[in-house]
């Protein structure tokens, strides 16, 4: 079958965000007085929204955090990781051209755990937006990866842009940096591709193709994975 829709997981992959994530998340947590390092976020946290990050957090810490307190808390983060986005570039080298070149081929979507304004936000700095015929956030969906619920949203989104309801997941390819995310396009029913920008290869081996990174991404090797 052809290829027919691509869907881009954003933090890790088009967004080389995740070390601005991490500072965000263990500057409000230090506020709270619970103590994060680069380590358990990397190995524990990476593939969470941000409640899904400030819930697991708490309850390991044995913290008493009502759904309010998790609210202001990820509220807290969104202000500082764009106060820290201010100072520095955040698309990855060669995630603009690829993007691009994929959205010129086919329709392309982006499922992520990330706020939808701090996508856009990156999006519309880059000149991007446009690009991409529908976007699924952390607000879209009820359960955030790895459960299949953004994917599926995004495919939905995609075959209502195409206005063709034929539109399977079996027909779409997912970009991904983390095996939670590779978990959520696989359990939606999407072929996937791991980008080693987060994780080593051996920690992506459930992809079906893995690439170094977005410049990387070929699109005969796509269509290849769907035949």
């Amino acid at each position: 079958m052809p290829l027919r829709a691509i869907v881009f997981d954003f933090d890790g992959v088009i967004a080389n965000s995740e070390p601005l994530h991490f500072r965000s998340f263990r500057d409000i947590l230090a506020e709270n007085g619970v103590e994060l390092s680069q380590q358990a976020y990397y190995e524990r946290y990476l593939g969470y929204d941000d409640r899904g990050v400030f819930s697991h957090v708490g309850v390991e810490q044995g913290l008493v955090w009502s759904t309010a307190d998790v609210a202001r808390l990820v509220a807290r983060k969104a202000v500082r990781l764009e106060q820290l986005e201010r100072d520095t570039s955040v698309l990855f080298p060669g995630a603009a051209d690829a993007i691009r070149r994929c959205a010129a081929a086919v329709p392309v979507a982006i499922a992520s755990g990330a706020l939808g304004p701090e996508i856009r936000r990156v999006l519309d700095n880059a000149g991007l937006t446009a690009h991409f015929a529908a976007i699924v956030s952390a607000e879209d969906t009820p359960a955030s990866k790895p459960a299949p619920d953004p994917y599926q949203r995004a495919v939905s989104l995609l075959a209502s842009a195409m206005s063709d309801a034929t539109l399977s997941p079996s027909d779409c390819a997912a970009i991904e940096d983390s095996r939670w995310g590779l978990e959520s396009a696989r359990a939606a029913g999407l072929r996937t591709v791991g980008v080693t920008s987060s994780y080593d290869a051996a920690e992506l081996s459930l992809a079906d193709l893995i690439i170094p990174s977005l410049a990387e991404l070929d699109l005969a090797e796509l269509r290849l994975l769907l035949s």
